[in-house]
């Protein structure tokens, strides 16, 4: 029967009518003006086109955009800059992946690689849009290959591609569903606001992580990093089980993360910007849950073990209890990962001697100027504070200075005790002072010939350890 003229509808057919409309008039992106200030800055020197990633956080009803920057050129790009041969039909896709890839690891929780952004001085043609698209899925795909987690239902699942021709100024803004291979360009709109980060939320968390992992001697192919991300994937099903306590609280995840601060609003400035999280992990299994044990023949494990530093953020348009969890939840998997991936790169690509204890290396962050978001990055503890800064100038494009840098981990001097298999006791220790505020980290190393232990000191960071039975 149908409803007389002027009644109200339900509140079924009004979300599904809404859900409709979202889908015809495509996504909003909320931009901080910065980032138009950024691209209308963008110098083409004589290249026909310059490209970049757009940065920011998704959010149910709108995206918000708070940092652009371009993909660093080549070597060999840069020795041609007066003599360009490219052309529009050369985007390097691999490159220009590689780039978003290594942003990635730089964003806190809660912040995400929203799509890509484009300028040129003529119209884009047919066959570099296709490039483009191919691009972004690209892009997608390269970021979460490594992830811990596994995106949800309710995760947006679009990306924009932003198109500015830097002769007419036109500029277009098309999104694509990165999770449908099928998927065409929709429309979407791009408007500008001042101050668009500089009151959302921080959550920071320190979580103590103490992960065994071991390694498989039957499946020869699996390598060191595949058996760590292995091992890895079953320390996250913890964390994504655990209990967060957000201010010593339990809340309603779709509580809003402000409720019971409103009151306040004198004090609402100077204390409802952060919030300290907790998190609380499953010890033993539910009574009724049934486990099986299984014999593994092992060549070695690998032992994480130390506290690392967690921070997300999220924006303050009546803010959701379940989404700021989610970004803490995500933030913790990504640094552990990251850590792994950064360290086994640089033992590929530095060749280090084999030894038995690396130490993985600190996060740092530095605030993005006219913002509470801070970003990140990580160091090993022989690399300078300068060596850092130019990292985040060539990643992110802007300048930073160095007494910004926040080493949230510190970091000692670690200091190996061993017994070896005759029974001597060699002593490689250095001495080092004690120190009352430090956390001390023990780290055990067993072989089939004897039992070597060995005793590492790290602070704040993680330590990582490999062992390795002798034949």
């Amino acid at each position: 029967m149908d409803s007389p003229s002027g009644a109200h509808s339900s509140p079924g057919v009004r979300s599904l009518a809404l859900l409709n409309w979202l889908s015809i008039m495509g996504r909003t992106y909320i931009v901080e003006e910065t980032v138009g200030q950024y691209l209308s800055n963008i110098n083409l020197q004589g290249k026909p086109f310059v490209s970049g990633l757009l940065i920011g956080q998704c959010s149910s009803q709108k995206d918000y955009v708070i940092l652009a920057t371009r993909t660093p050129p080549k070597e060999e790009q840069n020795e041609n800059i007066k003599h360009p041969k490219a052309k529009l039909d050369t985007l390097d896709e691999e490159w220009a992946t590689e780039h978003a890839t290594q942003v990635s690891r730089m964003l806190p929780g809660g912040l995400a690689v929203l799509g890509i952004f484009i300028v040129t001085t003529l119209e884009l043609a047919d066959d570099f849009q296709n490039a483009l698209r191919r691009l972004i899925f690209s892009v997608e795909k390269s970021i979460n290959r490594k992830r811990l987690w596994n995106v949800t239902e309710e995760d947006v699942s679009e990306r924009v591609i932003l198109h500015i021709c830097s002769s007419t100024k036109k500029m277009s803004c098309r999104t694509y569903d990165v999770h449908d291979p099928k998927s065409s360009a929709r429309p979407a709109d791009w408007k500008y606001q001042n101050r668009v980060s500089t009151s959302w939320l921080s959550l920071d968390c320190t979580v103590h992580i103490n992960i065994h992992i071991p390694l498989s001697a039957t499946s020869v192919s699996y390598t060191l990093e595949k058996n760590t991300k292995s091992g890895l994937t079953r320390w996250a099903k913890q964390i994504e089980n655990g209990v967060y306590l957000i201010n010593g609280q339990v809340k309603g995840e779709d509580c809003d993360l402000l409720e019971g601060q409103k009151k306040n609003r004198g004090n609402m400035q100077a204390t409802a910007h952060s919030f300290d999280v907790r998190v609380l992990t499953q010890l033993l299994p539910n009574s009724d849950y049934r486990s099986t044990a299984t014999v593994q023949i092992c060549s070695g494990s690998v032992n994480l073990r130390g506290d690392v530093k967690c921070r997300a953020y999220i924006h303050s348009n009546r803010p959701k209890v379940k989404d700021a969890v989610q970004a803490v939840k995500r933030d913790i998997l990504n640094t552990v990962a990251d850590r792994c991936e950064i360290l086994f790169e640089d033992l590929l690509l530095n060749e280090i001697p084999e030894k038995k204890n690396y130490e993985l290396p600190q996060r740092v962050f530095v605030p993005l100027p006219g913002s509470s978001v801070m970003l990140c990055d990580y160091k090993f503890g022989d690399e300078t504070a300068e060596e850092i800064r130019e990292h985040f100038s060539e990643m992110l494009d802007h300048k930073i200075q160095i007494e910004d840098l926040e080493i949230a981990e510190e970091v000692n001097t670690a200091y190996i005790t061993s017994m070896n298999s005759e029974g001597s006791l060699t002593n490689t220790r250095d001495e080092q002072p004690e120190q009352s505020n430090k956390t001390t980290i023990g780290l055990k190393i067993q072989q089939n010939i004897g039992a070597i232990a060995v005793v590492a000191v790290a602070v704040l960071a993680a330590g990582i350890s490999f062992h390795y039975f002798s034949d």
